[in-house]
């Protein structure tokens, strides 16, 4: 797991505009939910699984994305938040426990909500080997004992191995993106740091379409750390996601689902 630059871990975070976040809402949750009622109950002669492996794939790397966002630039504390989003996936396990699949799978939400546990722990323990004479003793250490953990949960969460990197991936890439640069070497840098988080977005689908789909996204949500963020306008206050429908949509869409997917016929 790269770790930032102590010069960027050290250094105050640039707070970029976060307006696009109210749109990338509505497009998580669009997608989101194409995907699933795809995959779940549209009959197989529908011949529909080019929806799920096309619009479906934007919706995690834009949930990671944003949760990432927000752990960075929106939040005092991120364990709080990411509290918060394992509320929603309690919430959510028993409906979502009901969908075909092969053995037993934590939702999407612990994946988001680990991934930005270990994150932000990645984060301040960069911080505070800046400034601790112990830490370049203790730090490999501490990071060895997070990827056995990783290791050991990666097989429990949707996304896996590679969908608990996303977030972690996501924090050093926008953190390096939003910060002003001058010289060459920094820029060159904060491109690099964007890399591991587009390769893991491409390894996370088998498909081309799926592949290119989700890498798309994922270079979107850089995009705006790098800059781009300034030039999304503000959604309308009627246009705005109700708070209530944000938290409970994933929940509710899993129990609408569960019901016409089990409904005695």
């Amino acid at each position: 797991m790269p770790l930032p630059s102590p010069t960027l871990a050290t250094q105050q975070t640039q707070r970029p505009s976060s307006a696009w976040t109210a749109w990338g809402q509505w497009l998580a949750l669009i997608t989101m939910t194409v995907d699933h009622v795809t995959r779940y109950l549209l009959p197989g002669s529908w011949d529909a699984g080019w929806a799920s492996s096309s619009i479906g794939r934007i919706a995690f790397p834009l949930f990671a994305g944003m949760v990432a966002w927000h752990g960075l630039f929106n939040t005092r504390d991120p364990l709080r938040y990411a509290r918060r989003i394992l509320i929603i996936g309690l919430v959510a396990q028993l409906p979502y426990m009901t969908m075909p699949r092969d053995g037993f799978q934590l939702n999407i939400t612990f994946t988001l909500a680990l991934g930005l546990i270990w994150g932000t722990w990645l984060r301040d323990l960069s911080r505070r080997s800046g400034v601790d004479a112990d830490a370049p003793l203790q730090t490999p250490l501490l990071i060895g004992g997070s990827l056995v953990l990783w290791w050991l949960l990666g097989s429990w969460v949707e996304y896996g191995h590679l969908g608990l990197l996303l977030v972690p991936l996501y924090m050093f890439a926008l953190q390096a993106l939003s910060q002003p640069s001058h010289a060459l070497a920094e820029r060159l840098m904060a491109a690099g740091a964007a890399l591991p988080v587009l390769l893991v977005a491409g390894l996370m689908n088998s498909s081309d379409m799926a592949k290119s789909f989700t890498v798309a996204t994922t270079l979107f949500v850089l995009l705006m750390a790098a800059g781009a963020a300034s030039r999304i306008p503000r959604i309308t206050p009627g246009a705005r996601m109700p708070r209530k429908l944000w938290l409970a949509w994933y929940p509710a869409h899993f129990a609408v689902i569960a019901i016409l997917l089990h409904w005695p016929r």
